[in-house]
């Protein structure tokens, strides 16, 4: 029996990186999936190649019509909504705090933070009349230290999705449904690519390969994370396994902000030593 078996699950932002491979895991440990996308071909051929376990809802996750439209159709076909992974999002604006323009701010905090809120307004009446749920919104390790993503306002919007989570966990917890986020670290996806100012989604997407190779050394562990590794952690949440769990973000970046990397941290001290004239 999988983790997940005879649970009813959204995933926001399913046509591509975190987002497909949590619905393909989802859909693996038994799970009937409802996931939802911009990107209406993608999400078609995703659909089709997983089977009826799978259903996509073309949806824009800022705009709350499309929320109401994807929870109804979830409803209508399923009857229950058991978790929801408040997946989707991108890159914000770059560069210092004097070149931000107010529409690009409020187009970054619309995604990355107002989906996640419109998501967890609609999923939980729902959650709360059957007396449990799960829900996992997508954070950042930039949402816990500066300098940890391409964009200020990303690591701004990401802290606030931290902190909503356990906010709406106090509330929700006191109705048996959980609410906690997964804070990935240097994950291999499309995502830094689109940051970079690649405007096709489906190239940015290609690319995951090289940026694995850019990640490799980001961490401790010698390897890019890989958007396996998040939609691992999203699965468990959303699965009894975890149901003791409640308003905890986990953050999956393979030591990435626990410290300074033991072996460079050596070789400073070997430096420091050699122009103190310390024997090593």
């Amino acid at each position: 029996m999988g983790m997940l078996e005879g649970k009813v699950a959204i995933v926001t932002g399913g046509t591509s990186g975190i987002g497909e491979k949590s619905v393909e895991l989802f859909v693996a440990e038994g799970a009937k999936v409802v996931f939802s996308g911009r990107r209406k071909a993608e999400g078609e051929a995703i659909a089709k190649r997983l089977g009826a376990s799978a259903s996509f809802v073309e949806a824009d996750a800022t705009n709350e019509a499309d929320w109401q439209r994807l929870i109804g159709f979830t409803m209508d076909r399923h009857a229950r909504i058991d978790a929801l992974f408040n997946n989707a999002g991108g890159p914000a604006q770059t560069g210092g705090i004097e070149g931000l323009t107010v529409e690009k701010f409020d187009a970054a905090m619309a995604l990355l933070v107002r989906s996640v809120m419109l998501g967890m307004k609609h999923a939980a009446p729902i959650m709360k009349r059957q007396r449990g749920g799960s829900i996992i919104n997508n954070g950042s390790v930039a949402a816990h230290l500066a300098g940890y993503s391409s964009s200020m306002v990303y690591s701004a919007a990401k802290a606030a999705v931290v902190h909503l989570t356990r906010c709406v966990a106090m509330e929700l917890g006191e109705h048996g449904v959980r609410v906690n986020s997964v804070s990935p670290g240097a994950i291999a996806t499309g995502i830094l690519a689109k940051a970079l100012g690649v405007s096709d989604p489906s190239k940015a997407d290609a690319m995951a390969a090289k940026i694995k190779e850019v990640y490799a050394s980001a961490q401790p562990i010698p390897r890019a994370g890989i958007a396996e590794d998040i939609a691992e952690c999203a699965c468990w949440l959303a699965s009894d396994r975890s149901a003791f769990v409640n308003g905890e973000d986990i953050v999956v970046d393979g030591a990435q902000i626990r410290g300074r990397m033991f072996t460079p941290q050596q070789t400073a001290l070997g430096q420091v030593k050699s122009k103190l004239g310390l024997a090593s």
